[in-house]
């Protein structure tokens, strides 16, 4: 309209930056970042992470730069989440459970000019760089993460070429003006999903995208000024959900932990009167199941986001009464992590307690950064009817979905195909407009021409009180296709047999979707708690067919 300026007035992008710098004025002496005996204040790390930002760009680091880490959820790996991007450069967070060789490929594919690297991970790191040396490949400036604020000035020599943190902060001004982005569609992050060595999909965050899924997390962890937040979910997964920013706009206190376990989940939680943690239902299945010596009472409750498989209800029930207040949200690496909420109704209190579980369980609606979702049909693109029956492709729209893939235009334009972000999994939509998952499209198991959805057969099987983990698989069968494999965990000092498990599904789920074999074992997770069942499958696709040209009896 007429009169309207866009000027440094009234325009300037959107950046997560700007949480820092707000709360180290205005909660500048509340504690930032617990660990251990280390307490820094949110004047401190404003003041550490420009000091981090200074000294890169002192080193070379200019815009656009990738620097890479990779640490555990520790104080430095907090701060480079804001002095990486302070300095204009993007940070790329890797998998700690990477090996020599996939961090080799990842930093090749990053063009990481810098990796931050944790004392404990340096054999790894040493391994990649072994690996590059042997190639054409630039090797990164490597930065050591000693224990807490330690200094290792044995490791720092000139000779070598490493550097190590606390003396890189050292070399950082205060006074260095802080890079904000130009745009706010600039790179913020470079966050790589699960994958093979040969194909590492690097996903693109953006500044704007970070701020508002930031908010989105805060609004849907219902996160008041000043919690206290407890991380378990790997700042490295989606740069911890956004909440790695989202802390830092509240206010909040981030109590950070080397590793995550149900003992020191209920420690920190009644040491430093925890208010809001997250994980995946791995998470919540080991706090429901620690032993009783290891609990501990809490001193309120606390607000737990979960994601990836929807959490079992007999879980749920556990945690509820623990005091934990379990959300349920749902996302992927490419929509920041979480982007749809699970918003509970009071309506839906006065519900038997099973009908509660089953609502909670439900993936819910986009949240409010994310503008659109739907299930459609991924062949026609057109809404499925909200029938709670009718599968389709669950599909994305809105800020909160990434840039694209790193140098990998023909993934990006397939995964936007039709204007929508494609997620690849499958779900229903119910007439509520609620969605719900019922699988990954790799993942559904098609048996004798039936759908069967390892989901509902996994919730079934988390029923069962001798069991402590599950997941399905579908395994190869000459008449019927595929039948359902369950790979079982069982809690300690339980026998529970394979026929007994069998008739358990059988009496709760139609026969077809019951599973015909029962594997014995621990199963293989990811860092963030998801189980590889692309490993499982392996497993299955080994096992001869159970049917050979006859009919089973199911």
């Amino acid at each position: 309209m007429e009169g309207s300026i866009r000027c440094s007035a009234n325009y300037i992008p959107l950046s997560p930056i700007s949480f820092l710098e707000r709360s180290a004025i205005v909660y500048r002496d509340r504690p930032s970042v617990v660990y251990g005996s280390i307490i820094y204040t949110w004047r401190e790390t404003l003041e550490r992470c420009t000091r981090l930002a200074s000294a890169l760009s002192q080193l070379g680091i200019s815009r656009g730069d990738v620097v890479a880490a990779l640490a555990p959820n520790i104080p430095a790996m907090y701060e480079l989440h804001f002095g990486v991007p302070m300095a204009g450069a993007v940070l790329c967070t890797l998998n700690v459970r990477h090996d020599s060789q996939m961090v080799s490929v990842l930093l090749k594919h990053s063009d990481a000019k810098f990796v931050f690297v944790d004392y404990q991970l340096f054999h790894v790191a040493k391994g990649a760089f072994d690996i590059l040396s042997k190639t054409r490949t630039k090797l990164p400036v490597l930065v050591l993460i000693p224990e807490s604020n330690q200094l290792s000035p044995e490791f720092c020599n000139p000779i070598s070429g490493n550097l190590e943190y606390e003396s890189l902060l050292g070399r950082g001004k205060l006074d260095f003006e802080i890079q904000r982005p130009k745009d706010e569609w600039d790179p913020i992050s470079l966050n790589y999903t699960s994958g093979t060595t040969s194909s590492p999909k690097g996903v693109i965050y953006s500044h704007r995208g970070a701020y508002l899924n930031s908010f989105a997390a805060i609004l849907l962890n219902e996160m008041p000024s000043m919690p206290v937040y407890l991380w378990c979910v790997p700042m490295f997964h989606c740069n911890g959900w956004c909440l790695t920013w989202a802390v830092a706009a509240q206010g909040g206190t981030n109590i950070c932990q080397r590793n995550v376990t149900a003992k020191g989940i209920f420690s920190c939680i009644s040491q430093h009167k925890v208010t809001h943690m997250g994980g995946a239902p791995t998470v919540l299945n080991m706090i429901v199941n620690a032993p009783e010596n290891e609990r501990r009472p809490l001193p309120g409750k606390v607000i737990v986001m979960t994601g990836a498989a929807p959490p079992p209800a007999q879980v749920l029930f556990k945690m509820e009464e623990l005091g934990f207040n379990v959300t349920h949200s749902y996302g992927l690496t490419e929509t920041y992590g979480p982007g749809t909420v699970c918003s509970w109704k009071p309506e839906w209190d006065s519900l038997p307690r099973v009908e509660q579980a089953k609502i909670k369980s439900r993936q819910g609606l986009q949240h409010l950064g994310m503008e659109e979702l739907d299930v459609k049909d991924p062949v026609t693109m057109k809404s499925v009817p909200s029938d709670a029956k009718t599968m389709g492709e669950v599909m994305f729209r809105g800020n909160t979905v990434m840039n694209g893939y790193l140098k990998d235009h023909q993934a990006t334009r397939d995964a936007f195909k039709g204007g929508w972000f494609r997620s690849g999994d499958l779900g229903v939509k119910h007439p509520d407009g609620y969605i719900e998952l019922k699988d990954r499209s790799k993942d559904i198991i098609i048996s004798g021409g039936e759908n069967i959805s390892t989901i509902e057969v996994e919730s079934v099987l988390f029923s069962h009180p001798d069991i402590l983990e599950a997941a399905i698989v579908g395994r190869p069968d000459e008449y019927w296709g595929e039948t359902p494999c369950a790979f079982v965990k069982l809690k300690d000092g339980c026998k529970t047999g394979t026929e007994e498990i069998i008739k358990f599904c059988k009496d709760r789920l139609p026969h077809y979707m019951a599973p015909r074999t029962v594997v014995f074992e621990d199963l293989p997770k990811t860092s963030t708690g998801k189980v590889q069942k692309f490993v499982l499958r392996e497993k299955a696709k080994a096992m001869e067919s159970l049917t050979k040209n006859t009919i089973s009896k199911l």
